[in-house]
């Protein structure tokens, strides 16, 4: 793990356990699956609790960290006794802001195959098992709900973090239907491009994550590549 990763994981739980009731804190995501990129990829955390934690100290714990980091650790907080619950919105710290929502059935999955555990008992000892229907069943619904309503919203397109994440989810998405595998990221760039997805808007997420030389390309002729690339795509994973 990098240095300052380290440092500011090592402060967060220092400081969280006398703020919320804390049971146990893993972190998913990049961190857990060898694919992280210091000060490119986020933090991701799941505090569990043994109580509803109150806003106000969640989120002055937040806001009392420092460090180049500070801003890309994002932390879910769930209570003991709301974790058989999928669909139970909690609170959580993102982007610089509290909010609530649900710990998916992806990201429990993530969980029960390769969490980091940082504190506490593991996950296998407190979520229960995810099956493979609830898996697809969630999938499928994000895919259809939520993406493909985004694609309707061009302005969004312009924006890296959209492409990036867009591009990146469908192909994690279509691997994890197919036959039921979590991908990293970094392999979801290797699929998209099985799947013909635009060479130049993949190399240019592949730059902005990895460093590499980001080709010359406008970023409305990408968001409009990414926007149809993603479209097209969630109508053929839903058949």
């Amino acid at each position: 793990m990098h240095t300052s990763t380290e440092i500011l994981l090592t402060r967060f739980l220092s400081e969280a356990g006398p703020a919320v009731p804390l049971t146990a804190l893993w972190a998913h995501g990049s961190l857990a699956k060898g694919d992280y990129q210091q000060g490119r990829s986020d933090l991701d955390l799941i505090a569990v609790v043994s109580e509803p934690p109150q806003r106000a100290a969640v989120e002055r714990l937040h806001r009392n960290m420092d460090g180049p980091l500070k801003d890309r650790l994002h932390c879910s907080y769930l209570p003991e006794k709301q974790l058989a619950d999928p669909a139970r919105e909690h609170v959580t710290w993102a982007g610089g802001e509290l909010f609530e929502r649900p710990v998916t059935a992806v990201t429990r999955r993530e969980l029960l195959t390769g969490a980091l555990e940082l504190y506490g008992p593991s996950p296998e000892t407190l979520i229960p098992p995810v099956s493979d229907a609830e898996l697809t069943a969630f999938i499928r619904a994000d895919l259809r709900d939520y993406w493909l309503e985004m694609t309707r919203r061009r302005r969004r397109w312009l924006r890296d973090e959209w492409v990036d994440l867009g591009m990146i989810t469908i192909a994690r998405a279509a691997v994890t239907l197919r036959d039921g595998r979590l991908i990293t990221k970094r392999e979801a760039l290797d699929v998209l491009a099985e799947m013909d997805a635009p060479p130049s808007v993949v190399d240019g997420i592949r730059a902005r994550r990895y460093g590499t030389d980001e080709p010359p390309l406008s970023r409305f002729r990408r968001a409009k590549l990414a926007r149809r690339f993603i479209r097209e795509s969630i109508t053929g994973v839903l058949g």
